[in-house]
């Protein structure tokens, strides 16, 4: 886990944020996270969905949470082993299991009913405190307005 190959630098507003990625739990997600980051796909994308004490999502491309990039979702890559623990980065879906695509969302707390229902591709090593600046949004949605963006994202050198 540690080869930089399998890690990612995501730039806020407010400071470098570090993912180490995950293969040996979710070698789709992985590879589809490398590779948009690579394309640029990430770059100015807003963080749509920020719930206080839960999570902050991004990842889609309109800011709206209903879209995704190019390429076909994914088969869901679901683990009983790793936990949704504070900075772990999962794959968002929509009710299909098989629906991830280029969203996902990074936890501020542990929440275990999450654990085996959703792909963990990653855990933050560097930097949360910069995902517990990110802006957050309001009533049960989390729909933020005017929100945050992702100032640029890559695999890390």
């Amino acid at each position: 886990m540690s080869e930089s190959a399998d890690r990612l630098v995501m730039e806020l507003k407010t400071g470098k944020v570090v993912i180490a990625l995950r293969p040996d739990l979710a070698p789709l997600a992985v590879e589809r996270l490398k590779t948009l980051a690579s394309e640029g796909f990430y770059d100015g994308v807003k963080f749509h969905r920020v719930i206080e004490g839960f999570m902050a999502q991004g990842g889609d491309p309109t800011g709206t949470g209903t879209s995704g990039s190019h390429l076909p979702d994914l088969k869901a890559e679901f683990t009983r082993e790793a936990k949704f623990e504070r900075g772990t980065l999962g794959m968002a879906r929509t009710m299909n299991p098989d629906s991830a695509n280029s969203q996902f969302f990074i936890m501020f707390e542990k929440v275990p009913s999450l654990d085996g229902q959703y792909t963990i591709a990653g855990q933050v090593v560097e930097g949360m405190e910069h995902i517990d600046q990110i802006k957050r949004g309001s009533g049960s949605s989390g729909t933020v307005k005017d929100p945050d963006v992702i100032v640029k994202m890559y695999p890390e050198a």
